[in-house]
């Protein structure tokens, strides 16, 4: 979500330099389709075909970022509307991994969001959103999924798909080198991965689906 990516970035750097990315193509700002996902050398050709198939079947969608909310573990985050395109988008992709649960489980109805902060002495959902100024509403389009790995001082985007029927097409390239992606484009040995959506997103621990 370019528009966000400075703020969230910003963020990261006061919680914790060591999670910025230098790829270019890594998305701070972003909606989680699934996380945690499979860990790297799990990433194998039909996974990653697996996920190029519902990104084939997954057309882009527009939303909108807007309104500021709170979950009650106290992480600030933005509520893309319409939400029915991320869950569908979680859903499908829980069908063809059904290992890989949203979040591990912990939570029962999973809420797609965009994470801005956390809340403390200092911030608040007030004062998150008074920093927003100017920047709210984003309209945005979701075309891109990508399988992204979070390891400290290696955050990195592994593979992307277009949403739609070009997906099948990219996703031929990936899958040719994906014995290669991880030492290529990196990983977080101790975690798994995760699916991002939105402009950019994939990984499960180390590696989200975004």
């Amino acid at each position: 979500m370019p528009p966000l990516e400075s703020f969230v970035r910003a963020r990261t750097a006061h919680y914790d330099p060591a999670w910025l990315s230098s790829d270019a193509e890594f998305g701070h700002a972003h909606v989680t389709a699934l996380g945690p996902f499979l860990s790297p050398d799990a990433i194998d050709p039909e996974a990653l075909r697996l996920v190029a198939e519902t990104a084939c079947r997954t057309t882009s969608f527009a939303f909108t970022l807007s309104r500021v909310e709170t979950f009650p573990n106290g992480i600030i985050h933005l509520v893309p509307e319409p939400d029915e395109p991320f869950r569908a988008l979680t859903a499908a992709l829980c069908e063809a991994f059904p290992s890989c649960l949203p979040y591990g489980g912990a939570f029962g109805d999973v809420q797609p969001h965009l994470t801005l902060d956390a809340r403390s002495a200092t911030v608040s959902e007030s004062s998150t959103a008074a920093l927003l100024e100017g920047l709210l509403p984003v309209v945005s389009r979701a075309e891109r999924l990508d399988l992204a790995l979070w390891q400290q001082n290696g955050c990195r985007v592994l593979a992307s798909w277009s949403l739609g029927p070009e997906a099948l097409q990219r996703s031929a390239t990936v899958a040719e080198g994906a014995a290669f992606v991880e030492p290529s484009r990196g990983g977080r040995p101790d975690s798994s991965g995760t699916v991002r959506s939105g402009r950019k997103n994939c990984t499960r621990g180390p590696i989200e689906t975004a």
